[in-house]
């Protein structure tokens, strides 16, 4: 016969021995718990007072059940997993924030100082940016969307294109510089390099094409990430290879500028792409979805600017 709900001991104490008896252990039964060790030896001591029994063998730095403790264990870890697994599924149907994943200078030059006039917009639309230069699998991760850096070739399968990639030197005007056009210009200048396998992000690729070399520069200064380049050059520090379409905002502002060089600009192979993880996605993914392509098609022609 069942106790009346009145008579059960309070659900803190069972929770804590639960705890216990999960890693069969105190201390990390507190970690779990967030509390001292202190706090969930009082908790298994005052549920062992209410019910009469002991449940514990307590040695040094190990625990064991007693027989009335195990028995209580397997009824109370089963009935604690049932209602654990029964909240996790009560807030996934709740509000979701959109996931979006790019890489980290993606993220941080292009998707989030253009983020705000989404909230704007949409304040009800919760968005996550998983910042990160791996590929991510967006169904194990939970990702929404992807913003994927590649060839037309390697896109994939119902990828939309948002942008290509164009690359010129760029410097802060602070530098009072305006062309890039000899090697007597490049030994007055340090050039900010940034560290990836792409030959044509590097500096030694596009010196090639004009039978320069990075030694007839000033110096040199690397980084292992991109928008560290940027913000290295926008504070005057040097020339960095920019990466055109994603630095819109800073040439618009002129906090960056584009030097004139002895070759026309060239696309890269390389261009941006949008990728879902659902051919059918909810209507907040759909809505973030809209508005990254709404942001791609105002970008600026780089090749006029």
């Amino acid at each position: 016969m069942s106790l009346p709900l009145v008579r059960l001991p309070p659900l803190d104490l069972v929770r804590g021995f639960v705890a216990v008896g999960r890693r069969m252990s105190i201390t990390a039964a507190a970690d779990d718990l967030c509390v001292t060790q202190s706090a969930i030896s009082k908790q298994v001591r005052a549920l062992e007072d209410a019910l009469g029994v002991k449940l514990l063998h307590r040695g040094y730095r190990q625990v064991s059940f007693t027989e009335a403790g195990e028995r209580l264990f397997r009824s109370a870890d089963a009935a604690l997993q049932q209602m654990q697994d029964a909240v996790a599924s009560l807030a996934a149907d709740g509000r979701r924030p959109v996931t979006i994943t790019a890489s980290i200078g993606v993220s941080a030059l292009w998707l989030l100082p253009r983020l705000g006039e989404f909230q704007r917009r949409h304040p009800a639309v919760d968005v996550r940016v998983a910042a990160n230069n791996q590929v991510l699998n967006l169904a194990a991760e939970q990702i929404d969307l992807a913003i994927r850096y590649c060839a037309e070739s390697q896109a994939p399968p119902g990828a939309v294109k948002l942008f290509g990639e164009t690359i010129a030197p760029v410097a802060s005007p602070v530098l009072r510089l305006r062309s890039l056009a000899s090697p007597r210009t490049l030994a007055r200048q340090v050039l900010l390099e940034y560290e990836d396998r792409r030959p044509w992000l590097q500096w030694d690729d596009w010196l090639a094409a004009r039978r320069w070399s990075r030694t007839q520069a000033r110096g040199i200064l690397r980084f292992n990430q991109y928008d560290q380049v940027i913000h290295a050059a926008v504070n005057g520090q040097g020339i960095a290879l920019g990466r055109l379409e994603l630095l819109a905002p800073m040439l618009q502002d002129q906090r960056l500028r584009v030097l004139d060089a002895t070759h026309p600009r060239a696309p890269s192979a390389f261009s941006y792409w949008l990728v879902q993880a659902s051919p059918a996605p909810r209507r907040e993914v759909a809505d973030v979805a809209g508005w990254i392509l709404e942001e791609a098609r105002q970008l600026p022609d780089p090749a006029i600017r």
